[in-house]
């Protein structure tokens, strides 16, 4: 699955939830996926929380096969910036 298409199942599962702050998954060299303004793009930006997970762990966390504390713990992802945005992604997945 491309990030395009990841950013687009994202989009549909934010329709009718809010989402407040912006967050990067940044994939490396596979590129990134932001959510901000109600919208998940591939376009690159500065973002108030950034999440560094492979697209492997990444579909893996959207689709609840990764719990984001044991991903943390484990490595597969790193969080930088607002913790808060990224709790609220918690809720929004959950």
């Amino acid at each position: 699955m491309s990030l395009s298409d990841l950013a687009a199942n994202i989009q549909s599962g934010l329709t009718g939830k809010t989402f407040n702050g912006s967050l990067k998954f940044d994939c490396g060299d596979d590129g990134v996926i932001v959510l901000a303004d109600q919208t998940a793009t591939t376009e690159n930006r500065d973002t108030d929380c950034t999440i560094r997970i492979s697209q492997d762990n990444l579909v893996k966390l959207l689709t609840g096969k990764l719990n984001p504390m044991t991903g943390v713990m484990m490595g597969k992802l790193k969080v930088s910036g607002d913790m808060g945005v990224a709790m609220n992604l918690g809720k929004l997945l959950g």
